[in-house]
């Protein structure tokens, strides 16, 4: 079935990309709302409100009909495949090192929208993986995942995957060849002889979080605000620009070179890897099975890029967003005083920011629930502070985001030079993922005191993730001072 699409003027989106566009529109115009209170909207934001509504209301006339479309193409489209009558083709009765690329790419999503293969995943997830092996960059070969994902989901090879997880390695034959056929598949999509081609298991693409990782379900705040990128080679590489400068010009006078530069920037993956333990009495059910795995490979996983997309160095880890900043001195602003944080060191920091980049939904605060907390406390002295702390959603300062992370050092009390806030653009801050996690098991766990079997099992699991500010321009951040 052709993609259906909406198209605005000489836009053209997927279904998928229209609504999240009119969520960003929503999300711009209740800002502008709760920017202007009980008042009177300005010449800027009224001009503002008017461009985004007038987008809204097109966008959304656009994706209704699109969406009828869709449902129309979906309901004729029955009636031309094998599964008129209630028979079902099978994704998996051919080998995917052989297949067409239209036909991996429809088995592919046949699989997604089956629900005891892949009922586990949220709809963001699911909706994650589509967009992944629908792309075809430099970066990302999304036909490689597709292929990954078939061969990984076939009957035969979740079942031998569930036997090495129970610690077992009896393979039949038609699973022996599955797990064959994803070990020369997985060759495929290594670079160099890199996440160990020839060793270990690869984890399903359905519960690999790596793969179906998402902004959404992420409660890492780094990652569900910034920039994420799957991609299928050890390196990110990426353009950026500050711009076109723009210019008014006498009649017929010269134009001037307005050439924007150019930037290449390249964000290179580092091996990840981390041990998780297991119960024995796990449910062997896939269903069951699949949840529990996508869940424990995840959360470990997760906590540690919280920890690294914050602080990283650079150094056989990924660069850290506030770590980076830290080294650029344009982005930096002082506090007025030493251990103190007042609020015109906040209003300063909020002006130092570019004013394009204050305009962005994209743009977001962070620092430490301490940090934070001071902030908070400004109200007493200044009312634009005031903060409802019986409220559930995340909090807001000057209409954007500001989430806690308390991987950034607390308010100093003295001099010095640490990290105090940060606000920007997080699409500057580039999280690159290798797609493809890989594990190693290991049938007994034994305590440490006594040397007894636990009745734990373990998989030593790896993956490959990068991350690099790629607009430091983009970003302000504020520091202590001598």
């Amino acid at each position: 079935m052709a993609q259906i699409t909406v198209r605005v003027g000489e836009t053209e989106r997927t279904i998928e990309e229209a609504r999240t566009r009119l969520e960003e529109l929503e999300a711009e115009m209740r800002a502008i709302h709760e920017e202007a209170g009980d008042g009177d909207l300005d010449d800027e934001q009224r001009s503002t409100w008017e461009t985004l509504d007038a987008e809204c209301n097109e966008l959304a006339v656009a994706t209704r009909k699109a969406e009828r479309r869709q449902r129309l193409a979906e309901s004729r489209a029955k009636w031309g495949t094998v599964q008129v009558g209630g028979r079902k083709e099978d994704p998996f009765d051919a080998d995917v090192r052989t297949m067409q690329d239209n036909q991996v790419l429809s088995r592919a999503r046949q699989v997604l929208d089956d629900k005891d293969l892949a009922g586990h995943l949220r709809d963001d997830q699911r909706e994650q993986v589509e967009r992944v092996i629908r792309t075809r960059s430099g970066d990302l070969d999304g036909d490689l995942v597709a292929r990954l994902l078939l061969a990984t989901q076939q009957p035969a090879y979740r079942s031998a995957f569930q036997k090495y997880a129970s610690n077992s390695t009896a393979f039949t034959q038609e699973e022996a060849r599955a797990v064959e056929q994803v070990r020369l598949v997985k060759r495929a999509l290594s670079v160099g002889g890199s996440m160990g081609a020839d060793g270990g298991f690869a984890v399903p693409v359905l519960i690999d979080p790596t793969i179906i990782t998402t902004a959404q379900g992420s409660m890492n705040d780094i990652l569900r605000l910034a920039r994420v990128e799957t991609i299928t080679n050890d390196t990110w590489r990426g353009i950026s620009s500050a711009g076109v400068t723009w210019k008014f010009d006498a009649e017929a006078a010269e134009a001037t070179d307005n050439a924007p530069k150019i930037a290449q920037p390249e964000v290179p993956t580092h091996r990840a890897d981390g041990f998780i333990p297991f119960s024995i009495e796990i449910g062997m059910d896939w269903p069951g099975f699949a949840e529990s795995m996508s869940m424990l490979l995840a959360e470990g996983y997760s906590e540690l890029l919280a920890e690294k997309l914050t602080t990283g160095t650079g150094v056989n880890q990924p660069w850290g967003l506030v770590a980076r900043l830290d080294t650029v001195t344009t982005s930096e602003v002082a506090v007025d005083a030493g251990g103190v944080l007042g609020a015109s060191d906040v209003y300063g920091l909020w002006a130092a920011l570019p004013q394009k980049y204050r305009r962005q939904m994209s743009t977001a605060w962070l620092s430490s629930t301490d940090v934070q907390n001071t902030i908070r406390q400004l109200g007493t002295v200044d009312p634009n502070f005031s903060v409802n702390i019986t409220e559930e959603a995340i909090p807001r300062l000057f209409g954007r985001q500001y989430p806690m992370n308390d991987y950034m050092p607390d308010m100093p009390t003295g001099s010095g030079s640490e990290p105090v806030l940060v606000v920007g653009d997080f699409r500057g801050f580039v999280v690159a993922q290798r797609a493809g996690m890989t594990v190693e098991f290991i049938p007994h766990l034994f305590d440490r005191t006594n040397n007894r079997p636990t009745g734990e099992r373990g998989w030593f699991a790896w993956a490959r993730v990068g991350s690099g500010v790629v607009n430091p321009n983009g970003f302000r951040l504020l520091v202590n001072t001598t």
